[in-house]
């Protein structure tokens, strides 16, 4: 069986209608509906390194141990092309640096993992500046983190190494052994890419992967002029796991065939089918560790 985490950002309030609990709350929450551990949202409303001091922290790390929770993974937000319009204002040093520090709360809380995002391209930035950008400011983390025995895992999310392939020539480049892959099969799937192939490509370095299923919704813009739609792309909306159109199966088959020994972590990190109230969140949860059990 793998195991299984519950995303904090799932009950975050982020998202119209979503409700929102606070972070001890959200503990609890997962520890009741019966996850083997947590993904931490690094940021407000729950784990903001403004607001954990050190009492703080040890309060968490004690409600973690009396759930008998483990922290699968701290979930960071980076976009390393972010500010280059400014280039005066340090925003990749920012960067590292929260990472530096959340390498020390993760190495407190006996987490093996932080996830971190590449880049968003940007008009201004060329695409090698992107890279480059990533590449540097990926590999100075993993050098930074690898002193508190954490690992980076880069999720295949931002614009940049998006794709598979590309994903692997980055780590390939960055050749950092605290530097791994956190792969999620919901990108693939929308670029239309194979799974499996996916999985069999980044099998060296995937050591967490984050889940949730979606359907497409059409969608048409009505053009008064010539009394008629034109196609847009399709919406997204998040649904129950197994009832959409991403190939989990596949993908978890692919993944325990390269022997892969990680934590799954489920999110609600979008705008889910039936709305944000809480009973839904918890419904969706249940639904996930349900599906989770019929994996072979």
């Amino acid at each position: 069986m793998f195991k299984t985490a519950l995303h904090s950002v799932s009950y975050a309030g982020f998202w119209p209608g979503q409700a929102r609990l606070n972070l001890s709350d959200f503990l609890q929450r997962a520890s009741t509906l019966g996850y083997d551990g947590v993904m931490l949202m690094a940021k407000r409303p729950h784990l903001s390194l403004l607001d954990f001091d050190d009492a703080a922290i040890e309060r968490l790390a004690d409600q973690l141990l009396e759930l008998r929770l483990h922290v699968a993974c701290l979930a960071a937000y980076t976009d390393f092309t972010i500010g280059s319009d400014h280039p005066e204002i340090p925003c990749r040093e920012f960067q590292i640096a929260t990472i530096t520090q959340l390498a020390r709360l993760a190495e407190r809380l006996k987490c093996p993992f932080i996830r971190v995002f590449t880049a968003y391209e940007r008009p201004t930035v060329s695409y090698d500046q992107t890279w480059m950008a990533c590449v540097e400011s990926l590999r100075e983390c993993a050098r930074r983190v690898a002193n508190f025995g954490v690992t980076l895992a880069v999720q295949n999310h931002h614009d940049m190494a998006a794709h598979f392939e590309t994903m692997a020539d980055l780590l390939e480049e960055i050749d950092h052994p605290h530097c791994k892959a956190a792969f999620d099969a919901w990108a693939p799937a929308l670029h239309g890419c194979d799974l499996v192939a996916g999985v069999d490509r980044l099998k060296d370095w995937i050591v967490h992967t984050t889940v949730a299923d979606y359907v497409r919704r059409p969608r048409q813009v009505y053009v008064p002029n010539i009394v008629n739609y034109t196609r847009e792309p399709d919406a997204i909306r998040a649904v129950p796991m197994g009832e959409g159109f991403i190939d989990y199966r596949g993908f978890f088959a692919a993944l325990r065939k390269i022997g892969y020994t990680g934590s799954v972590a489920y999110e609600m990190c979008s705008m889910l089918k039936g709305g944000g109230s809480e009973a839904n969140l918890n419904r969706y949860a249940t639904a996930f560790l349900e599906w989770m059990r019929s994996i072979p």
